[in-house]
Parts: structure tokens; sequence; C-alpha cells
């Protein structure tokens, strides 16, 4: 069973993205979200407090969410914190970077609060295991 409390970090540079996906987390149960609109936000967020997922997307400006995840598996503090790569691309290539740098999921947009959710559970379990 999720925990419908679990600290979630969502991580996108355009404020529209955060807001829909926020959305979809509701609808999805899930209501204690932490929003970042750059890498560099969400490495210092990450750092000061504790977050069961992190949700971000690929594409972000200065830095993307391949460099947010590449620095979160580098660090003992934050790199088994469960994270999902979000795109509106879903070329092989992006999902195998993705895989081989420690996402343990990968979403393409748009989904479904539904999706999203079964993403969520799979990423938490992958973790646990």
């Amino acid at each position: 069973m999720i925990d419908r409390d679990l600290p979630i970090l969502l991580v996108d540079d355009y404020r529209s993205m955060l807001r829909i996906i926020r959305n979809l987390l509701q609808q999805a149960g899930f209501a204690n979200v932490v929003e970042a609109t750059d890498a560099e936000t969400a490495l210092a967020l990450l750092a000061g407090r504790r977050f069961g997922l992190v949700i971000s997307d690929w594409n972000m400006q200065p830095t993307g969410g391949l460099a947010l995840l590449k620095a979160m598996r580098a660090d003992p503090r934050i790199g088994l914190v469960p994270f999902i790569m979000v795109t509106a691309e879903g070329r092989a290539e992006d999902v195998l970077a993705a895989r081989d740098a420690g996402a343990d999921h990968y979403l393409v947009k748009p989904f479904s609060a539904a999706t999203l959710k079964a993403k969520i559970s799979r990423a938490l379990q992958g973790r646990a295991a």
C-alpha cells in the first residue's frame, strides 16, 4: 500500500506543468507535494528535507532532469530516493539514458492520474525491494 502522505518533490521549469502534475497527484491521492522550478533548487531542497519520491521533467533550463538524476545518484544522502523522469518525448535512447542513470520509471506526457499512480507504485516497490 502506498503512503498517501509520501513527501514528493516535483521538478519542472514550466509552472503550468507543475500545476497539471500536482493536480494529477492530488487525483491519485497525494497531497504532500513540494515544487521546484530547476535542478539546483531541487538539490537544495533534497539536502534540507527528506523526500520519498522525485518526479522531474527531462527538459529544463539551465540544468535538465538527467543531470539532476545523476547528481542525486552520486550523493549517498539522496542516492536511493525513487525518481520518475517525465518528458514529452518517448525516444528509446532517452528512456535508456534515464534508466542507465538510475531512473526508477519514465513517463511520457500526456499521462493520466491512474498512469502516474501506477508508476509511483512501481517506483516505490522497486526501491523497497
